[in-house]
């Protein structure tokens, strides 16, 4: 599924039609999607798909479309401190997302099933946290990745208070996910074509809502030649941080308030001008995308409106080349950083502070 919103230039221009179509309606599910850029969990040579309302898939690795990630984020309704478990998390792009919004005392798993898929993942995860300036203006819950087949999960696991499963989820396996979801949790998950929200209400009840109507490839089911049953999928324990780590979260939030509190002290900060007049958003619409072999089939639904807008847009491009062109940017401070780097502490404790960041 995919195509519900017009392309964006950049992952800016991505949230800011995603907005406009009411896929992301909360500021902090806002603020996750900006601070990770999708084009960082593309292969190279691919990323100039990456701000298109469309799924990508090559190989093993696969993104779902940004409006279902959207829908997905805005439907788990996440809060600090919960734990969430991913079942087919794949290039850890949401699991990293949820990760800003739960923080570093949440619980942040996920079970694929393809290795190269969760060195993928570990890989990105990494690049995220040595280099991404938005590592610096969250408090983090780092995923943790496992594979296995999420068919198989060790019957004495624990319980989650969300959880996300990103392949289709046929109706007898339905029961199989609800007794993972701890009571009060939400469990989000596309089932007979719908993605739907399920809300635990009770040790044996449980509240659903559709929320979107999609297509995703089916779960696998691994099956034995010989009979034997495939071997349980061990989650990652619920582990407490240690005392320097909580040590390291504290000192990094008194940081990190000192340095909004200065900037809140020299007045509001300035918006940068708009880039470029944006291309008109689509109103959402359902496109459906059929796996066929490896391959992702979109079947797109046109419309008289669809036209018109797209007529729009192009005059809009237009027009955009009367404008005076803009400042280039000054490249923005890590704040947080160069505060931490300007504290009277000795070299070693700098660099821990910094989570040993190359930049």
């Amino acid at each position: 599924m995919g195509g519900a919103v017009s392309a964006g230039e950049d992952n800016d221009d991505l949230i800011d039609n995603l907005k406009e179509a009411q896929y992301i309606r909360t500021d902090k599910v806002e603020q996750a999607f900006r601070a990770i850029d999708r084009g960082d969990y593309y292969l190279e040579g691919y990323r100039d798909n990456a701000y298109k309302d469309l799924a990508w898939k090559h190989g093993n690795i696969h993104l779902s479309a940004p409006c279902i990630y959207s829908e997905v984020m805005e439907a788990l309704n996440l809060q600090q401190g919960l734990s969430f478990l991913n079942l087919g998390s794949g290039t850890g792009y949401l699991s990293t997302m949820v990760g800003l919004i739960i923080g570093p005392f949440g619980v942040n798993h996920g079970v694929e099933l393809h290795k190269d898929v969760v060195d993928y993942a570990k890989d990105r995860l990494e690049e995220f946290i040595r280099n991404s300036d938005s590592f610096d203006k969250f408090e983090f819950c780092e995923p943790s990745f496992v594979v296995g087949n999420c068919l198989e999960i060790s019957s004495d696991s624990h319980q989650y208070d969300r959880i996300y499963c990103g392949a289709g989820v046929q109706k007898d396996h339905e029961n199989y996910m609800k007794v993972m979801l701890k009571v009060g949790g939400i469990l989000v998950m596309p089932i007979e074509d719908q993605l739907t929200q399920i809300t635990r209400t009770g040790q044996s009840s449980w509240e659903s809502k559709n929320i979107l109507a999609v297509s995703f490839a089916p779960l696998v089911q691994q099956s034995r030649n010989d009979g034997s049953k495939p071997d349980a999928v061990v989650l990652p324990p619920f582990s407490v941080r240690t005392l320097q780590d909580i040590a390291r979260i504290y000192i990094r939030r008194t940081v990190r308030n000192l340095v909004n509190e200065e900037a809140l002290s020299k007045g509001p900060v300035q918006r940068v001008p708009q880039k470029r007049k944006r291309r008109r958003c689509r109103p959402p619409r359902i496109n459906t995308y059929v796996f066929v072999g490896n391959q992702l089939i979109p079947e797109p639904m046109e419309s008289e409106e669809d036209e018109r807008i797209e007529k729009e847009s192009k005059e809009e491009e237009q027009d955009k080349d009367t404008v005076e062109p803009l400042k280039p940017e000054e490249p923005q401070v890590n704040l947080l950083r160069d505060k931490i780097l300007n504290l009277p502490l000795p070299e070693p404790l700098k660099v821990y502070l910094l989570y040993y960041r190359e930049k």
